[in-house]
């Protein structure tokens, strides 16, 4: 490459990339996955060469030399200095070949270009959120065709593992620290994204898409995703932040129990919290919950919640305050 810019199953994935693989990897839609595939198919000959090599002598040799009454078992040699020198130096040269080339993957895997697109990833339980320069936040991951794309990345709660198949792309997200990939999507089309490390009982529903936009069209769609809540009455802007912020991973809005209180009917009540207490659920207690939400933690939840400091606005706050009013509240309270 000139350029140095399973565990789930995949009925399980959103989405199927638009691209063809071979029988044994996906389609390759980055500039680095021609050079990871030579070396995994590389490793694929070389093993089953051997494979074949050692069962096949092993089979002979039960045929050819087995115990039969009344032979003698011959006198073999203890020694041959050729034979031991041959099967030495050829696995030696076979592992220094896939030494190199696996080197020369890794190096361009790593070692990013430097005018690179930078966008901010944050893992969290079980989510994937994508910050973009201009502060523009979504849950899916929006690219370039034929850019470099750097992905600098960190984890709110435990060891994620962000995983492009399609781009050959898999790094962790740490907490506490920042690592970082990048790649450069070769062709406009949408692929999987998923967490590869098990994160917890919600794992295998922390999936997202890579959208590659063709030529020219990237720069559009970022100035009117960044502005995709001000054209909106307040509750549809609500439900729209509610599914990109990740708040769905943990509050349902039918009432159905979760990780975290569901949203619905959850305004005007009085809830009880784990450190004794009561608290009215108004405006000040969702902006407090969702700005510090170990402030105030509600009676048989556990204290999970990350804060949403520095990722919504005020306006977001106040729509998604406007969403949970139009689910249901205790009589006798305001109306949206």
């Amino acid at each position: 490459m000139s350029d140095a810019c399973g565990l789930l199953s995949p009925g399980n994935w959103p989405l199927l990339a638009q691209s063809s693989g071979s029988f044994w990897l996906p389609g390759q839609e980055s500039t680095v996955a021609p050079e990871m595939d030579r070396v995994f198919y590389l490793i694929l000959i070389v093993c089953t060469a051997f494979f074949a090599l050692v069962v096949g002598l092993m089979g002979l040799f039960i045929v050819r030399y087995r115990s039969r009454p009344g032979s003698a078992t011959a006198a073999t040699a203890s020694h041959n200095t050729v034979l031991e020198i041959t099967w030495t130096v050829i696995p030696l040269g076979i592992v220094a070949v896939i030494f190199w080339q696996g080197f020369r993957a890794y190096m361009d895997m790593r070692t990013a270009p430097p005018a690179c697109y930078e966008i901010r990833v944050t893992g969290q339980q079980w989510s994937w959120l994508f910050t973009y320069p201009n502060g523009h936040v979504d849950e899916n991951l929006h690219v370039p065709v034929d850019e470099p794309v750097r992905l600098t990345m960190t984890s709110k709660d435990v060891i994620h593992s962000l995983w492009v198949p399609d781009f050959r792309v898999k790094m962790d997200l740490v907490p506490g620290r920042y690592t970082s990939t990048w790649f450069r999507a070769v062709r406009p089309g949408t692929y999987n994204l998923l967490c590869a490390e098990y994160c917890g009982d919600q794992h295998s529903n922390m999936l997202s898409s890579v959208v590659v936009h063709p030529a020219g069209e990237f720069e559009k769609w970022l100035k009117d995703a960044a502005n995709y809540t001000k054209n909106l009455p307040p509750v549809e802007a609500g439900k729209l932040l509610y599914q990109r912020h990740g708040c769905s991973q943990c509050h349902s809005i039918d009432g159905t129990a979760g990780n975290g209180p569901t949203f619905k009917g959850i305004f005007g009540q009085t809830h009880a919290l784990a450190g004794g207490g009561n608290v009215l659920v108004d405006e000040n207690y969702i902006r407090e919950s969702i700005l510090e939400p170990q402030a105030k933690v509600r009676a048989g939840f556990q204290p999970i919640m990350s804060t949403y400091q520095g990722q919504l606005s005020d306006d977001d706050i106040a729509n998604l305050i406007a969403l949970m009013k139009s689910l249901g509240q205790k009589p006798g309270q305001g109306q949206p």
